[in-house]
């Protein structure tokens, strides 16, 4: 066979090798003439973790075998309505279990002519629906090892006894669900939510050894439910660093029962407005979770902030877990992030972070005696959630930005999953609802990311003529676009009409459109060329003409201003300011 030889200037073996560091003074040459640097690359987590914008084979770690080895996951889908008609659909139409969240007397009826050794079934923790399911296993035609699923009750006071009839009846029916589920609705972050079930499963643990079952037998009941969120990667990390955190507790314990983890798409994440794009959101979520090894994932539906869900929104559900499953094959891999440098790394750092968030609350005392800790932690990073989401650093694509406000409202019926205890925001909007039955017990808030944008839409909405700011644009459309997209994008977040002047030559010009509108705040929008020429004599027609608030879209100018308007402003404040100065009551 003829050999070819490649002449020396391909041969990569001659490359020189190109390091970290050479690699990051070509990007500071680069960032140096825009102004920024390489540490403007960099972002940091709510756990404190800094991502970088390279990983490279220094950053390699030693491979963890902790993948799960299986074909897909299970299609589970939540029903907290006694509906025989949707459950069958979503049986179906490709479910592969259930999560019910139903009262006892109701069970019987909805599970009529379900299979139940092909779709398990999920309780959301009551003892009577418990006591209720045991008693339907018992008279169904099923062997006792057939019999799979899982009770999801809290094993303390009477749900302990629940759990032993359930052992000697049913050997491979789960009892106990630890669900982590609170912690990230209260806007904690990914390595809080895992440090906080960690400790919540070994109170479980105790509390089922303490009852008479062997440590074996009691690692075997627990199943862990944690949050998907459309942060990918981080989804992905997350739930590959519980199953590592969990194995260690194994280890330490004498066991090998690997985690079972039940991965809920994120309720926080889910916005009211503009609810298309929760499709959007929940479809990265569930594919994060398929790629992050859950062994079984629901959900949400696009509508089920707003409401009960209709039949649209559920096959839109099932069928987004359909396509990745059978159409994209995502579970015919084991653990497809393994080798990623980037992903080792990040997991490795957020399992080091949970760890460390889970011995602190061993050492307060464990859970529930640490309650008051893990409440105040989670409030602190809820604190700093919310000022990112309140400048938009943390954007929310038709929410607080690209908001749309023409669209036509999505109306559903109130669904169980939004009660009187939830966390309401202000005024007439409903509270926020929760797929997690454990929020309550946990007396931690429920919030949503979107909440705070979204209250001052409604507000806008409820007055009798929608609130508007005027954009005073200086110059051709080529001019102004920009900062004029900016602006209109900023005040529509809030519910607020944005009329402009469009292309325009003088000041005056400007001002007849402004007092033609009916609007009396302005927000002068060009390119820094126009403001030197034209925003001091604008600003001056502005308030001749009317205005009785002047700001300008930019960081400054010598106009006499009243604000300014720019990319990382204060955005939910200058919002909150300006129904403020409309005298709009809340």
């Amino acid at each position: 066979m003829m050999e070819l030889a490649l002449p020396a200037e391909f041969r990569p073996n001659e490359f020189p090798s190109a390091s970290r560091e050479q690699w990051r003074e070509l990007v500071d040459a680069v960032l140096r003439k825009t102004g920024a640097s390489y540490e403007s690359l960099v972002t940091k987590t709510y756990d404190g973790i800094e991502l970088q914008p390279l990983y490279t084979l220094d950053d390699a770690l030693p491979a963890y075998a902790l993948a799960p080895v299986k074909q897909g996951w299970d299609v589970r889908q939540r029903h907290a309505v006694p509906d025989p008609v949707a459950l069958m659909n979503d049986l179906e139409g490709g479910v592969t279990s259930l999560w019910l969240a139903l009262p006892a007397d109701s069970l019987e009826r909805v599970l009529d002519g379900v299979y139940l050794d092909l779709a398990p079934i999920t309780l959301d923790g009551d003892v009577d629906a418990a006591r209720a399911m045991l008693r339907i296993y018992d008279q169904a035609p099923l062997l006792p090892e057939e019999v799979r699923g899982n009770l999801a009750l809290t094993p303390f006071g009477e749900a302990l006894d629940v759990i032993k009839d359930a052992r000697k009846q049913f050997p491979s029916l789960r009892t106990v669900v630890v669900d982590a589920l609170p912690f990230h609705d209260a806007g904690g972050s990914d390595s809080e939510e895992l440090g906080a079930s960690l400790a919540l499963a070994v109170s479980y643990l105790r509390a089922l050894t303490d009852a008479g079952l062997g440590v074996e037998e009691a690692f075997a009941q627990l199943e862990f439910r944690y949050a998907a969120t459309a942060d990918q990667f981080m989804t992905i990390a997350k739930l590959r660093a519980a199953r590592r955190l969990w194995a260690r507790v194994a280890e330490v314990s004498g066991v090998d029962v690997p985690q079972v983890q039940h991965a809920v798409t994120s309720s926080a994440m889910m916005t009211r407005r503009d609810p298309w794009v929760n499709m959007l959101r929940t479809t990265v979520a569930t594919l994060a979770a398929g790629l992050g090894g859950a062994d079984s994932v629901t959900v949400q539906p696009f509508d089920a902030a707003i409401g009960l869900p209709d039949e649209f929104a559920r096959r839109v559900a099932r069928n987004t877990q359909n396509l990745l499953l059978e159409e994209s094959h995502l579970g015919e891999v084991i653990d497809p992030a393994a080798g990623s440098w980037y992903v080792e790394k990040l997991t490795d750092e957020l399992a080091v972070a949970a760890w460390s968030w889970f011995q602190e609350i061993e050492r307060a005392g464990g859970l529930p005696a640490a309650h008051g800790l893990v409440a105040a932690r989670l409030a602190e990073t809820w604190a700093k959630r919310s000022a990112r989401l309140a400048d938009r650093s943390d954007p929310i694509t038709g929410v607080s930005e690209f908001p749309n406000l023409g669209e036509k409202p999505v109306v559903r019926e109130p669904g169980p999953g939004i009660d009187s205890d939830s966390q309401a925001p202000r005024g007439d909007a409903p509270p926020i609802p929760s797929v997690s039955s454990r929020s309550d017990k946990f007396g931690l808030p429920r919030v949503r990311y979107a909440q705070a944008f979204e209250e001052l839409r409604d507000l806008a909405d409820a007055q009798p003529e929608r609130p508007q700011v005027f954009l005073a644009t200086l110059g051709p459309v080529s001019a102004h676009t920009a900062r004029a997209t900016f602006a209109a994008n900023l005040f529509n977040a809030g519910g607020f009409a944005t009329p402009n002047a469009g292309p325009t030559k003088t000041a005056d010009e400007v001002a007849e459109k402004f007092a033609e509108s009916g609007a009396k705040i302005a927000v002068v929008c060009g390119s820094d060329t126009s403001y030197a020429d034209l925003a001091v004599e604008t600003v001056e027609a502005l308030r001749k003409a009317g205005a009785e608030r002047v700001l300008l879209a930019g960081k400054k100018s010598d106009a006499k201003v009243d604000g300014f308007v720019f990319m990382g402003c204060p955005a939910l404040e200058i919002l909150n300011n300006t129904f403020e100065f409309m005298g709009v009551e809340r």
